[in-house]
């Protein structure tokens, strides 16, 4: 399973904590281990960051070091740590309507949006139909409960939020994506047509890469920046989600970098037309 530095860091960061309450106590990690009924390796590894613990270990490493205090926090670091890596199979389990009001929360605490897409339209910008098609495609693959169509109302009610006047959105797509689908030629037509109408709206930007050469940076994985808290990454294996400053400042940088390649207004709007009369 991939990690990426911020998941090393915050585990690395929760052993550490556990080991300074082991020298805290004044005992040693054997004599931890034997007070929870462990063989002193398993100490050395969660102390040292190569085994993780469950949250019965913490809370038996914590009464051992008489620090029952500091169990409810780390507990939540460990539930921290574990969130950012969510496999989609995970994520996905109880079917797709879940897994899209999950991040209702994230979406109408968010003020400032940034979106990249190499893939497909982003969701905040799909037609009903559009978001259909990329659902549809999810649930045949991996997913066993069909809740599609409940799926689909949920994004299409999320979309509430580019009417929001106090909130803002800058939404880069290649421009290979204007010209990839999952859906017919009608369901791609509506697409863009919608692409044209929210690019007009004062709060949203809306910018196409151009296919070129002579690129200063490739197309990356899709990825959303939420303010300048939180960057939630689509990977093919699953959903990382990074807030570490030092990442989420990189991926700023990198949508930066990417928004200086686009093209924006009336020069994006011809590359979308383009697009949408290839298909007629």
């Amino acid at each position: 399973m991939p990690e990426s530095s911020s998941v090393q860091q915050a585990r690395q960061l929760l052993a550490n904590r556990l080991r300074e309450l082991v020298h805290d106590s004044g005992l040693e990690g054997k004599e931890v281990a034997a007070l929870c009924g462990w063989a002193p390796s398993k100490v050395s590894r969660i102390a040292t960051g190569r085994q993780k613990p469950s949250e019965d270990d913490i809370r038996a490493w914590c009464a051992a070091c008489g620090a029952q205090e500091q169990t409810a926090d780390l507990v939540a670091s460990l539930r921290a740590v574990e969130g950012m890596w969510v496999e989609w199979r995970r994520m996905e389990r109880a079917g797709l309507r879940r897994a899209q009001q999950a991040v209702l929360p994230l979406f109408e605490r968010t003020h400032w949006f940034r979106a990249y897409s190499s893939w497909f339209v982003p969701g905040l910008l799909q037609t009903a139909g559009y978001t259909e098609d990329v659902l549809r495609a999810v649930q045949r693959r991996r997913v066993t409960v069909d809740d599609v169509a409940d799926a689909v109302t949920v994004r299409m009610e999320r979309q509430r939020v580019l009417h929001d006047a106090s909130r803002r959105f800058a939404f880069l797509v290649e421009e290979s994506v204007l010209s990839n689908g999952l859906g017919d030629a009608d369901t791609q037509t509506e697409q863009l047509e919608r692409l044209l109408v929210v690019g007009t709206l004062p709060n949203i930007s809306v910018g196409v890469v151009p296919t070129r050469l002579e690129r200063t940076r490739m197309p990356v994985e899709g990825f959303w920046i939420f303010d300048t808290a939180q960057v939630n990454v689509e990977l093919v294996s699953g959903h990382l989600t990074l807030t570490q400053p030092s990442e989420v400042g990189m991926y700023a940088d990198t949508f930066a970098t990417l928004a200086d390649m686009a093209v924006y207004g009336q020069k994006a709007r011809a590359l979308i037309v383009k697009a949408r009369e290839s298909l007629r």
